[in-house]
């Protein structure tokens, strides 16, 4: 008889991944409060669309910000600016604006903060051009 499939044994590498992404929702709530601490508003968080995922949507005095957050267990923050793909933001953001067409007149900017242990959000503003 086949056992149901809410009881299969979890594999290693699924474990590895939910804690992953666990660890990868913590940075998000760290830069998200980070943010909110420096007078921006969280429009969204975790926004998919089909080009990917913006992990932070704020806004600051008429700027509509789209926000990657990097967060690493180990080594400097700037390790993970290779990891950065900025088309897929800057695609994602498109589709963000489509969505909510009264932001589309807004000053749009993109920026990266870089989370690791031990040290202080290192938030790099206007991190890459849309071009």
């Amino acid at each position: 008889m086949r056992r149901s499939p809410s009881r299969q044994p979890t594999s290693p590498g699924r474990d590895r991944r939910l804690a992953a992404e666990l660890f990868g929702r913590r940075g998000e709530t760290v830069a998200a409060w980070f943010l909110r601490l420096k007078g921006y508003r969280i429009l969204a968080r975790r926004f998919r669309t089909p080009a990917g995922e913006i992990d932070l949507v704020a806004s600051r005095f008429g700027t509509l910000v789209f926000v990657e957050v990097k967060a690493r267990r180990t080594g400097a923050p700037e390790d993970a600016w290779i990891a950065v793909n900025a088309r897929r933001v800057t695609a994602a953001a498109d589709f963000y604006l489509a969505r909510h067409p009264r932001l589309a007149g807004s000053d749009l900017r993109y920026d990266v903060i870089f989370l690791a242990p031990m040290t202080w959000p290192r938030h790099v503003v206007n991190a890459f051009d849309a071009a």
